[in-house]
């Protein structure tokens, strides 16, 4: 689990084909404390395990679904890439809870500078913006952001500076693919809508009713 909040912006140094057919990422980071095989790191809002630690790198490995499903596919020596540790029971929730599992990849349809702030418009497949309401939370790639509105194609951002300055969103542009996550809370309580319309409602002749009445 996590929280929206990027510790670092790291460097992906290398790339190198993984196991049936993933990808292995070593990637430069900047945390002060030491890292343990086996946590969980996300990167640009995926939640990837590190599996070997190298002085300031680490190597993390993801498998052919989530390269399908997400933008690490398309990561390269050189790209920049939000970095966030996986919270504790004592970490403070600056943002909301993520989990690291990303819904879709949306793309940056449009990007509006204003004197304090940047606004954002990103579009997502309409199962994912029929999750996203004005107001509420959402993850862009691993960052918690609050969404300003909603079209019926995109939904908007609006990023204060120390956002912009620390995490890797400076570097896109119309076009970019991002990854993102709808608040886990929207995510069940629409299972659970769905869950019930698609349950038989009471009333009307059912087979219960059938064998009540001697049929």
């Amino acid at each position: 689990m996590f929280t929206g909040i990027v510790d670092h912006v790291g460097t992906v140094a290398r790339v190198a084909p993984g196991q049936g057919g993933g990808r292995t990422l070593v990637v430069r980071h900047g945390f002060t404390s030491a890292l343990e095989l086996g946590e969980s790191i996300a990167h640009d809002g995926v939640c990837l395990t590190v599996v070997r630690i190298d002085g300031d790198t680490f190597w993390v490995e993801a498998g052919p679904e989530t390269l399908a499903r997400t933008t690490i596919g398309a990561l390269k020596t050189g790209s920049k890439i939000n970095l966030e540790r996986a919270a504790t029971l004592s970490t403070r929730l600056g943002g909301h809870l993520v989990q690291g599992h990303v819904d879709a990849v949306g793309h940056i349809r449009a990007v509006r500078a204003r004197e304090n702030a940047w606004d954002l418009d990103v579009d997502a497949p309409p199962e994912v913006l029929k999750m996203v309401i004005s107001q509420g939370s959402v993850t862009v790639d691993g960052i918690s952001l609050t969404v300003t509105g909603r079209s019926a194609e995109t939904f908007s951002l609006s990023i204060i500076p120390h956002t912009w300055k620390v995490t890797s969103l400076a570097d896109k542009g119309v076009g970019s693919a991002v990854n993102v996550e709808v608040d886990v809370i929207a995510r069940y309580v629409l299972g659970l809508l769905e869950a019930q319309q698609a349950e038989p409602k009471a009333g009307g002749i059912t087979e219960a009713f059938l064998r009540e009445h001697g049929f």
